[in-house]
C-alpha cells in the first residue's frame, strides 16, 4: 500500500435497534475479524439519513451503524465484510467506491458552521455485553437526527506505542472510546440531548475504570478531574510542569486544560 487514494472503498452495514444488542456485538467483533488494515467506526443510535442508499422504509430510523474504509479492490472490501454480516445479517447496507476527500467529508453537510455539540465520553477495556445493552436501551432517548454515540476501537498501532513515549492521554492497550454526541441547531432540542448524553454517560461510568476519556471529547472546561483521569497522574504532572515553563499565565486554557505548576 502506498498511499491514500485517489479512491478508497466504503461500506455501511446497519442495524435497526430492535436488533441492536446483536448489531453491536456484530461490530464488536468486526475489530478482532477484520484485516487491520481496514478502518472502522461504530455509530451507536445512528438515525438512518434520508439519502438514496437508505431504503425509504428504514429513512429516519435509529439503530447501530458499522462503517468500513479500505484501499483495496471492491471484491476484497466486500469479502472483509462478509463475516460480520454472516454474524448478523444488517437491515440494510450501502458499499461503493469514493474518493479518498469524499470520505473526510462525510459529515461536512450536516456539522455545519455555528451547529451546537455536547460531548462526553468514556475508555473501556471491552465492549462488553452489560455496555452494549445500555447502548442499545437509551439509544432511543435522543430527540435531534444528528446525535449519536460514536465508538472507536483503538487495537492497532495505538496499543503498539509505550505510554511513556508520547503525551497522548489515552490507553496503550486495546481498548475502546465511547462517546456520546448531542447535535442540533434548535436551542431545546440541543439541551434535551445535552441531558440525554450526560445520562448515557453516567451509566456507563460503572463500567469504565475510570472517568478519564480522548481529551478531545470532553466539552466541559472545568472537568479537571476528568482530565487528570485521562492522562494519569504521572503523565498529567509532567505536562503540568511544561505549562508552567512554556504558558504560566495558562493563556491557552480554552481545552481540556492542564493547569500551570
Amino acid at each position: 500500500m502506498s498511499g491514500a487514494g485517489p479512491e478508497v472503498q466504503f461500506g455501511l452495514l446497519f442495524w435497526e435497534i430492535e436488533r441492536g444488542v446483536d448489531g453491536l456485538r456484530a461490530c464488536r467483533e468486526a475489530a478482532s475479524l477484520l484485516p487491520s488494515d481496514l478502518g472502522i467506526f461504530v455509530a451507536g443510535a445512528l438515525s438512518a439519513p434520508p439519502a438514496p442508499f437508505v431504503p425509504p422504509e428504514h429513512q429516519g430510523r435509529i439503530g447501530h451503524a458499522l462503517l468500513v474504509a479500505g484501499f483495496g479492490s471492491a471484491e476484497e472490501h466486500a469479502g472483509a465484510l462478509a463475516p460480520v454480516r454472516d454474524l448478523c445479517p444488517p437491515t440494510f447496507e450501502f458499499l461503493t467506491p469514493m474518493p479518498y476527500p469524499a470520505l473526510q467529508q462525510l459529515f461536512d453537510a450536516e456539522l455545519h458552521s455555528g451547529i451546537r455539540m455536547y460531548d462526553k465520553a468514556l475508555y473501556l477495556v471491552e465492549l462488553t455485553d452489560d455496555a452494549i445493552t445500555v447502548l442499545t436501551e437509551r439509544a432511543t432517548g435522543k430527540s435531534a437526527p444528528l446525535s449519536f454515540m460514536p465508538i472507536f476501537a483503538l487495537h492497532g498501532a495505538v496499543s503498539e506505542v509505550g505510554d511513556e513515549a508520547t503525551a497522548y492521554g489515552g490507553l496503550r492497550t486495546p481498548h475502546w472510546v465511547v462517546d456520546v454526541s448531542a447535535t442540533s441547531d434548535d436551542p431545546e432540542v440541543f439541551a434535551a440531548d445535552r441531558t440525554w448524553a450526560q445520562s448515557v454517560w453516567d451509566a456507563l461510568r460503572p463500567l469504565a475504570g475510570n472517568a478519564g476519556s480522548y481529551v478531545n471529547f470532553i466539552s466541559e472546561l472545568d472537568a479537571d478531574d476528568r482530565v487528570r483521569a485521562s492522562y494519569g497522574p504521572a503523565k498529567f504532572g509532567r505536562l503540568a510542569q511544561i505549562k508552567g515553563q512554556y504558558d504560566p499565565g495558562n493563556l491557552f486554557h480554552r481545552n481540556a486544560n492542564i493547569k500551570p505548576v
